[in-house]
């Protein structure tokens, strides 16, 4: 069944569930912490992290438990890291090309993005998403001359304890269906590689608002980025 008609027919159902989904979840903040700057010592390397709250750090109690440090923590011991965060919470696919066009220009030798959650959320079309997607790809390499690209794929939202069910099922099925078309698109771009952060559905694991990560999946995440980025 077209997950359009599935929305329209299970939506006196699905709306009541997603208003009390924002009135019951805890609003967790972005975490403090530096976003931008340099770090560690060695050959220079150059990371512009772009995407949502999760990208932003949100479940972690800090930016040094968030991505963002993990990823630091990881890779300055054998480089001298330039850093620049630009994530916002509630951010989809167009959020983020606006929010890159809008940056002056400059270099980056590697780019990781986080984005899905939200467009499906919004009911962005599967076409709208891929066509958002590669737009975005392109942009980093067009403007910032990224040499390596790092697509994040999206989370199980099927296992979310913050969704009750249907509408756990239902957005669950639209972010396999979004996951499944950004990991086809980027092994199809030679310049790109498809992190997937589909590797645990131990909810104790999760933040404490059973919708954003908690720090063990920030650190997987982050050591899923690094081995690409330095196999060393």
């Amino acid at each position: 069944m077209d997950y359009l008609f599935r929305t329209i027919l299970l939506a006196p159902v699905l709306l009541p569930q997603g208003l009390w989904v924002r009135a019951r979840t805890p609003q967790l903040p972005e975490p403090d912490g530096k976003r931008s700057g340099q770090a560690g010592s060695g050959p220079p390397l150059s990371i512009l992290i772009v995407g949502d709250s999760a990208a932003a750090g949100v479940g972690a109690s800090h930016q040094d438990e968030a991505l963002l440090g993990q990823l630091l923590r990881r890779l300055t011991p054998a480089h001298r890291v330039s850093f620049d965060l630009r994530a916002t919470t509630g951010h989809r696919t167009a959020d983020a090309i606006e929010r890159v066009q809008a940056m002056a220009p400059a270099q980056f030798d590697v780019a990781v993005t986080s984005l899905g959650v939200n467009d499906v959320t919004s009911l962005v079309g599967r076409a709208e998403f891929r066509k958002g997607q590669a737009q975005l790809r392109d942009l980093l390499r067009s403007k910032f001359g990224v040499r390596r690209l790092l697509v994040s794929g999206l989370p199980p939202m099927h296992g979310f304890p913050a969704l009750p069910q249907p509408l756990r099922s239902h957005l669950g099925s639209r972010a396999t269906q979004f996951n499944n078309d950004l990991k086809t698109d980027v092994a199809q771009d030679a310049a790109a590689r498809f992190i997937d952060v589909r590797f645990t559905e131990n909810t104790s694991l999760m933040a404490s608002d059973g919708f954003h990560p908690g720090s063990a999946v920030y650190s997987e995440w982050a050591d899923r980025i690094a081995k690409l980025v330095d196999p060393r």
